[in-house]
């Protein structure tokens, strides 16, 4: 046997500035990530599709919690994907055009049964449970996002508190745990984006390509490169919403270019990095900053991976905790 090399400062401020994320991840619960006040949307199953889109549309939110009014139970998750699903049934099906406006929420099950796609993010968790079984439990169902469902004290039935976000927990993580200024090796130096295979388009692409991709690689975002490779923008799921809203599918006939043009004038904007740069700096501009993901990128702005929120959280959870907790 070989004896093990001896753990470097930067390698031993790595570990424990992992250990402490999990320590204070372990401790802390689901409750404690949610602002003072809040506003919860809940749609119930039997709402329709065009209704939905509309309300999503107008509080500025991409998600929202169903609820099965016949029997009381929380239903699952509404989230850009089902959208998505549901323009590809209809790329599918162009003769269900003049039905989609008829279509409720408790039909998409069957929409995506049909197309072959996963359905409806069900999974959940009771708000008092650690913060770190809410984050593994969006690991193993790699949703982005997940229900806190209580249990009310006198009618004993299931009641959806809240909504708690990837973004937001890594937030929550970024302004609390001051270890995360340990996490200082750099991106080429660790098992952390996805850096082959990389669904990419351009400012010409009709946007129905994008959503293909979007559907058949299960991915959230799709970068958009000029004729030289260089990153322009990222095309997201989310912009999908934006170009529906009022269910007017024509919109996507569009190209990538036109459809960003639609983008609101709040959009944030993308973030890149590179892969010179640390966990430190990152989870920093996570504090300071909405992001969802980070295009990586090289000194000549040419798309060299991508960071997701997904990715980060998995790293932080699960990186030298042994073969046997890895996700497959």
């Amino acid at each position: 046997m070989h004896p093990s090399k001896p753990e470097t400062a930067i390698d031993r401020d790595q570990r424990i500035g992992l250990q402490r994320i999990r320590d204070f991840l372990k401790v802390r619960t689901s409750y404690d990530v949610l602002p003072l006040s809040f506003r919860l949307i809940i749609f119930d199953t039997s709402l329709l599709v065009k209704k939905s889109l509309t309300i999503l549309v107008q509080n500025g939110i991409v998600s929202a919690p169903l609820w099965d009014s016949k029997t009381s139970t929380f239903a699952g998750l509404l989230t850009t994907s089902d959208y998505i699903n549901l323009i590809q049934y209809y790329w599918q099906n162009p003769d269900a055009v003049n039905r989609i406006d008829q279509f409720k929420l408790n039909s998409l099950r069957d929409i995506e049964k049909a197309i072959g796609v996963s359905q409806l993010e069900t999974a959940s968790i009771h708000p008092l449970k650690p913060l770190y079984e809410a984050c593994r439990r969006m690991l193993e169902t790699r949703a982005r996002r997940i229900p806190l469902v209580d249990i009310d004290d006198e009618t004993g039935r299931a009641m959806v508190v809240s909504v708690v976000t990837q973004y937001r927990i890594l937030k929550f993580v970024a302004v609390n745990v001051h270890e995360t200024q340990l996490l200082r090796k750099p991106l080429r130096s660790l098992n952390l984006g996805t850096y082959s295979n990389l669904e990419t388009a351009k400012m010409e692409t009709p946007v129905f390509d994008v959503i293909h991709q979007l559907v058949n690689f299960n991915i959230s975002s799709v970068p958009i490169l000029n004729s030289d490779g260089v990153v322009t923008n990222v095309f997201e799921a989310v912009d999908v919403i934006t170009l529906i809203k009022g269910a007017n599918y024509d919109e996507l006939n569009l190209n990538v270019g036109e459809a960003l043009q639609k983008r609101p004038e709040d959009f944030p904007g993308i973030y890149t990095c590179s892969m010179d740069d640390r966990l430190d700096t990152i989870f920093d501009t996570i504090r300071k900053s909405r992001v969802h993901r980070l295009v990586v990128i090289n000194e000549e702005s040419k798309l060299e991976g991508v960071l997701t929120l997904s990715d980060i959280l998995e790293y932080i959870l699960l990186e030298g905790e042994g073969d046997d907790s890895k996700m497959g």
